[in-house]
């Protein structure tokens, strides 16, 4: 096995007698005495002490696997047909929607759910985790229930659904996160590990962007909630009826910032234990 060590000899022994005779010639010897030039005696070879590549750290695998839903899709994909609210319930609710859409920006929300979506799934896998999406293009026809049901028969540890907010006053602004109640007849036992999931995800994501964090609000009326077998939060990652937050999210490397504070609040929430 090779020493970490090296030496590297800064003459040849080849070279070294006639090195020697050339520096006696013309009197730009080291010091050493005529008997030792004319005997070719090399002088002490120099040692350098190089630093070995070192091997590249294995990524860690991590046993989790992260559902992440990019919130509604293209306008051109009809989901306006109705489908149960909650498992059993008679409450009606369309199946999808396009969702809001950038007042300054002109980008459409589920445009930037999908972007962010797949880069915090590029950032997620970087680190370990098992990353399943709901959807992988603007175009796949699948409803809110169908994106719950695909995470709980993939056996997901969670699901987090991306989203953006829409409101008539342009003055709000920030992030937020939606939860179930713990009177939610459907999902209600999973309201207080949501909140967790949800609280841990969004300080995060504020803490990367500069977000304003406007906290947890309980919703018991989406589909995607209600479906949900596993902790479950929507993030609202700004609104898009607001300038700062909107043209902000439309910036690429801003968006980058916003997939990678949401994967270090996923890493804090496992981390933490489930």
């Amino acid at each position: 096995m090779t020493s970490r060590r090296t030496v590297i000899s800064w003459i040849s022994k080849a070279g070294a007698a006639a090195l020697l005779a050339v520096l006696a010639l013309t009197g730009c010897g080291n010091g050493s005495s005529a008997a030792e030039q004319s005997t070719g005696t090399q002088p002490p070879m120099r040692e350098v002490e190089l630093e070995q590549p070192q091997a590249k750290t294995a990524r860690e695998f991590r046993d989790i696997l992260i559902a992440v839903d990019p919130g509604h899709q293209s306008w051109a994909v009809d989901m306006s047909a109705p489908e149960p609210n909650a498992p059993g319930s008679s409450v009606m609710k369309a199946k999808a929607t396009t969702g809001t859409v950038g007042t300054y920006s002109g980008i459409y929300e589920y445009e930037l759910n999908l972007d962010v979506s797949l880069r915090l799934r590029d950032v997620l896998e970087d680190r370990g985790f098992s990353v399943l999406l709901t959807r992988e293009d603007n175009e796949t026809a699948i409803s809110n229930a169908e994106r719950a049901v695909l995470a709980n028969e993939a056996g997901a540890d969670v699901l987090l659904r991306i989203h953006a907010n829409g409101s008539e006053d342009p003055a709000a602004a920030g992030a937020l996160a939606l939860v179930p109640s713990s009177e939610n007849v459907y999902v209600g036992a999973l309201a207080d590990e949501s909140a967790r999931l949800a609280e841990t995800v969004l300080t995060s994501y504020c803490a990367a962007t500069g977000i304003e964090n406007r906290g947890l609000q309980n919703n018991d009326t989406m589909t995607g909630i209600n479906w949900s077998e596993r902790p479950v939060a929507i993030l609202e990652m700004g609104f898009m009826t607001n300038e700062h937050d909107d043209m902000a999210m439309a910036d690429d490397a801003f968006r980058q910032r916003m997939a990678e504070g949401i994967a270090d609040g996923l890493e804090a929430y496992f981390e933490s234990g489930q």
